[in-house]
């Protein structure tokens, strides 16, 4: 079977070709505009073995002719399916940019196939865009041209480039058109901020700054025709190739779209932010006023238009999915994958996915205290825990600073991904795995550090373990002692011991451990940890005296309870207030270019305090939580992950940050 794509290189095309090469016999030729050879070598390493079945021919959809003289000859004949995937798609487009890519594009594969000899078949990638953005009631697949306005240049252009192939394909044609393509439902693999994860920034701060028990008011809105791009590949590719449905179009969507409101509780949901208890519906806009709404936008210049975007961080005309009318029928798809087990999941199946993948690879933006470059630029900084957490964000910050970050932690994989998304944002990384509860493994990866890079400018001791558990509890279990002291004090002591002798000579360095409020509040069922946290206290104020006139400085930096996987198994924590990752990455931040002794919260200052003056009504106070937040949800009778109590929830914002 031979095939033909355009804009393979692209997103859904990437995706869509994977599904092409699961047939033995597929050749694919991919259309390689001049200067993108890089991306077509990506797409081969992507698919290894089975990517030396794809076969570049150089070309560019928006020339006449679409390739040379010589390729086509060569095709000619030969090509059983082309798919035409090449499109622009930027709610912030011009008409020219449209025209000529969409429209003129669509044109000359039109062309192309009209003009290859053979069972050709053509595929056309369009999009529910072709309803325009104020269809108002069910939009089925067998329609096409009803009367719909088509002010915006992306719904022109896609209603047009549909039209092309309709009425000038002289070969067999089907036309796909999916809704808003979202990350795969298996990966959560996406390639850039757009449309539901315009919404992405906002959640995640509705969700580190509001309670989850605060219930929130949203907005109904309308549907959303939503699907992840496995399913749109898959589908694709199963009705390409099942007989007897030339000329019928197909919508790759979710069957029964969710709501703005819907989806933005799922999104809340996957962010473990507050839930939105009541949605407002948002009456329709008459048309009269939408006619005068687009003038008014017409006037607008463009640089306007685009510092509206930046300052509320959404294209102005996707608000424009907030009040759609238009619901979308798949009855044709569904129909043509009976049988298959090739259906749409439900987004609430997979946001998790698209969430974690979101924060790591698209969250890129980094903020930076000021002069942070500066003076960090060249430096080197050994993070531990780098992988995920408080020291996943520390070293993003860092990178972007202009440092050399060094990525200590157990698992190659997740520092692989964790130098990816630091090189996607221009910054430097190096990897060095290593199980932080072996002695011998830290002083070999601190050896090859000192090795590779002659010496270490920042040492930040972040990689940690936390167990809850009472002492009446873990009487049995002495384990869990040993081995949170193994990581929490005998690994950064250790690691504070290979680089310290290279810092002493230079005469210059610095230590950051990440210590926790739990160390000034003494808090309940987390003896194990504390004691491990307290333990490298101890080491470290009684170090920074020894190496002051070394200009060593020594920080221990007694952090709060922050939203981390590692506080996430248990539950009662979706619910008491917590740091973000980012503000605790700030927190670093300020500690390596201040060079404080400590920092702590006031909390956290206060408690200190009180426990030395007022010992016993400390105990009173830290029983009373101990006794309200129990070690396990049954304990209580409670379902787990069942909503706090009012008493829980006074407690908890009373002594926010704090451990219970």
């Amino acid at each position: 079977m031979n095939y033909f794509v355009t804009g393979a290189t692209g997103f859904i095309g990437k995706f869509l070709v994977g599904e092409l090469l699961q047939h033995a016999d597929a050749q694919i030729h991919v259309l390689v505009r001049p200067g993108s050879q890089d991306k077509f070598e990506a797409l081969q390493e992507r698919f290894g073995e089975a990517g030396q079945r794809l076969i570049a021919v150089h070309g560019d959809v928006t020339e006449p002719g679409l390739i040379s003289d010589a390729e086509r000859a060569k095709l000619k004949g030969k090509l059983d399916h082309v798919f035409h995937l090449a499109a622009v798609y930027d709610m912030n487009m011009d008409d020219a940019t449209g025209n000529r890519i969409n429209n003129e594009g669509t044109r000359n594969v039109v062309e192309f196939v009209n003009g290859i000899d053979g069972p050709v078949r053509l595929h056309h990638v369009s999009s529910v865009a072709v309803a325009g953005g104020d269809f108002v009631g069910r939009f089925t697949e067998d329609m096409f041209d009803e009367g719909q306005r088509l002010t915006h240049p992306y719904f022109r252009t896609k209603f047009e480039s549909e039209k092309i192939v309709r009425e000038e394909c002289k070969a067999p044609f089907r036309i796909y058109r999916p809704g808003a393509v979202v990350g795969s439902s298996e990966t959560g693999e996406m390639d850039k901020i757009d449309g539901p994860y315009y919404f992405f920034k906002t959640v995640q701060k509705l969700s580190h700054s509001v309670p989850k028990w605060l219930p929130l008011l949203g907005v109904d809105g309308g549907k959303v025709p939503i699907a992840p791009v496995d399913y749109v590949a898959k589908a694709i590719d199963h009705i390409a190739h099942k007989t007897g449905l030339d000329g019928k179009c197909f919508c790759l969507i979710q069957s029964h779209s969710p709501s703005v409101g819907e989806l933005m509780q799922v999104i809340m949901e996957a962010a473990h932010g507050p839930q939105f208890v009541r949605s407002l519906e948002v009456p329709p806009i008459p048309p009269q006023v939408k006619e005068i709404g687009t003038r008014v936008a017409g006037a607008i210049p463009a640089v306007i238009k685009k510092r509206v975007s930046s300052a509320i961080g959404i294209p102005v005309s996707v608000l424009g999915y907030v009040v759609n009318r238009a619901v979308f029928d798949d009855k044709e798809t569904r129909k043509a994958l009976k049988g298959s087990g090739i259906q749409c999941p439900d987004i609430r199946t997979y946001c998790d996915k698209l969430w974690q993948y979101w924060e790591l690879y698209l969250d890129l933006d980094t903020k930076l205290p000021q002069g942070a470059t500066q003076r960090l630029a060249g430096k080197v900084a050994v993070v531990t825990g780098a992988s995920s957490g408080i020291g996943f964000v520390v070293a993003k910050k860092l990178a972007a600073a202009g440092t050399k970050v060094i990525l200590v932690a157990r698992t190659r994989e997740k520092l692989e991904q964790t130098r990816g998304i630091i090189e996607k944002a221009g910054g430097e990384a190096h990897v060095y795995p290593c199980d932080l509860n072996d002695i011998k493994a830290i002083d070999g990866c601190a050896q090859a550090i000192l090795r590779d890079f002659g010496h270490v400018d920042i040492l930040i001791n972040n990689a940690g373990r936390s167990i809850r558990r009472g002492v009446m509890e873990s009487t049995t279990r002495f384990h869990d002692f040993e081995r949170t002291m193994q990581l929490n004090y005998f690994g950064a002591v250790r690691m504070i011991l290979a680089f310290l002798p290279s810092m002493t000579q230079r005469k210059r360095g610095q230590i950051i451990n990440i210590s926790s409020i739990g160390v000034l509040a003494n808090a309940a069922r987390f003896s194990a940890y504390v004691a491990s946290k307290a333990a490298l206290d101890a080491f470290s104020r009684c170090l920074s005296a020894e190496v002051r006139h070394f200009n060593v400085h020594v920080t221990a930096i007694y952090m709060p309870l922050v939203r981390t996987p590692m506080i996430a198994p248990t539950k009662i924590y979706d619910y008491v207030p917590t740091w973000s990752p980012d503000k605790a990455g700030d927190t670093v931040m300020k500690a390596i270019l201040d060079k404080p002794k400590s920092i702590a919260t006031p909390l956290g200052t206060a408690a200190a305090v009180s426990y030395a003056l007022w010992p016993k009504l400390n105990d009173y106070i830290l029983n009373k939580g101990f006794h309200l937040f129990p070690s396990s949800s049954a304990a209580k009778g409670r379902k787990e992950g069942a909503k706090p109590t009012l008493e829980q929830v006074v407690f908890a914002n009373l002594f926010k940050g704090e451990h219970f």
